[in-house]
């Protein structure tokens, strides 16, 4: 018989430490909310969020805020999109383009035009992939926002839910940690101490190739991305859903995952990406910045940075 999934591991581990485990499926990936009480109230918080964030930046449905903004035209936008949007060039400029908001139409061209698991796993050869815009070409001023063509948010929007989801289960329990698709968000300690988990370098964490460790998490977010959660082919060519802005196509680097600690999600997020599209860069471009961070080679390789702990686990 199967053994238990990952979600049903840290359910049991939660209850174990008098903790509150519930995990369903939002915004495309899954979620995981632990608290110390008031579990229902938390959920309902975090899911009014996901619900907000869904409608608001969204490129999958048609009555998102971002699927109706008219590339070129200036236009009045929802407080949250704002702040959507802002986080998104911001990310952009401190990564010098390395996590770029206008990869949406590369993403498309290369079969990813749907959720993903709606996405054709095999498909005809790649014709034409278009390089990305530039995210220079996103303008926020307030509310007031001129958006370019190709707009996805995904490489923050998913890290920025994750810490106001946080936020938003911790105004109704003493403490809660978030998990969007393994991108983590904490709001105080789990009865004094910190939360223990799992950093897991591929989709299955009890495949052979594997590679995992038990980390402690005190405060902030963690995050890590990856080429091998999100893979398709298309002609036989095996694609992912992570884009090198530089050309539009997957990113070809060393590390098929990183995983970054920071001080929100949204900035582990931004710095893991930014370091998997960076490639033979990453370890360099990491460490200026003073970040701890765990990156996973195509080979199984494991290279530490900063102040990453060095507890093994699975």
């Amino acid at each position: 018989m199967p053994g238990p999934t990952r979600g049903e591991q840290q359910a049991a581990a939660a209850r174990d430490q008098g903790l509150h485990s519930s995990g369903w499926q939002a915004l495309g990936t899954s979620v995981q909310l632990v608290v110390t009480d008031h579990p229902e109230q938390a959920r309902a918080a975090v899911e009014q969020v996901l619900a907000a964030v869904d409608l608001a930046a969204s490129r999958f449905r048609a009555d998102s805020e971002l699927s109706r903004l008219v590339p070129g035209r200036w236009t009045e936008v929802s407080p949250l999109l704002a702040q959507l949007l802002t986080v998104a060039r911001d990310a952009a400029e401190w990564t010098d383009g390395l996590v770029d908001p206008t990869v949406g139409q590369s993403l498309r061209d290369l079969g990813y035009d749907t959720t993903f698991e709606q996405v054709t796993k095999a498909g005809a050869a790649l014709t034409v992939v278009h390089r990305p815009v530039g995210w220079q070409q996103l303008q926020v001023q307030g509310a007031r926002v001129r958006a370019p063509h190709g707009l996805d948010l995904g490489a923050t929007a998913k890290g920025l839910a994750a810490d106001l989801c946080a936020q938003a289960a911790a105004e109704a329990c003493a403490a809660a940690l978030v998990s969007l698709g393994g991108d983590i968000a904490v709001a105080g300690s789990a009865h004094g101490r910190g939360w223990p988990v799992l950093v897991s370098d591929t989709a299955d964490p009890g495949s052979p190739d594997s590679s995992g460790q038990v980390i402690t998490l005190y405060a902030g977010g963690l995050a890590t991305s990856g080429t091998r959660a999100r893979r398709w082919t298309r002609g036989g060519q095996l694609v992912h859903h992570l884009v090198d802005p530089r050309t539009g196509l997957p990113t070809r680097g060393p590390w098929r995952t990183v995983s970054v600690l920071a001080e929100t999600c949204v900035l582990a997020n931004t710095a893991s990406t930014a370091a998997v599209v960076a490639g033979e860069d990453a370890v360099r471009w990491l460490g200026m910045r003073g970040l701890s961070a765990r990156l996973v080679g195509e080979d199984g390789t494991v290279v530490l940075v900063g102040d990453w702990p060095d507890e093994e686990g699975t």
